[in-house]
């Protein structure tokens, strides 16, 4: 079964115009790059054919990526106020013992905006959150141990 992919509205239509900019005017784009470096001769030593190349290469890696996601896509939507973490949702939260607060979006890096870090819901503090309060600790196993942290607000 295909891993599903939970995405905003705003993510879905950003990531489905980015692929359709890179099926064809970015396709167009790198095939004439590569045709002007075929014209200067030996491609052996020929060094904007093989940038063209490879840059050609990692476009297509991001097309299969950008197709595989949003054939698997399920959109999400919260509907008014949010009272759980969940994927879409900006939590605020302090970790034991340190007084500053941090806001992170909990979802797929693709949802990044707003300057705000990214926790994937199936990390380890991703998933000790999911489903957690206001006011509730969610502690999870990290490289330097454990570590708890203190809901302080959730927000869409």
């Amino acid at each position: 079964m295909a891993q599903i992919y939970e995405l905003s509205q705003a993510a879905h239509e950003r990531l489905t115009a980015e692929l359709a900019e890179l099926t064809s005017h970015g396709r167009t784009d790198i095939a004439r790059k590569i045709e002007t470096a075929r014209e200067m001769g030996d491609l052996s030593e020929n060094g904007d054919y093989h940038a063209a190349k490879e840059e050609q290469g990692k476009m297509e890696a991001r097309i299969g990526h950008l197709n595989a996601l949003l054939e698997n896509a399920v959109i999400i939507e919260h509907l008014g106020e949010v009272d759980t973490v969940a994927s879409g949702t900006i939590v605020t939260l302090t970790y034991e013992g340190d007084d500053d607060e941090e806001r992170y979006l909990i979802g797929m890096i693709e949802e990044q905006r707003d300057g705000l870090d990214v926790i994937s819901p199936t990390s380890p503090l991703g998933s000790a959150l999911l489903g957690k309060k206001v006011g509730e600790t969610a502690s999870f196993s990290a490289p330097g141990g454990d570590l708890t942290v203190e809901i302080k607000a959730i927000d869409i």
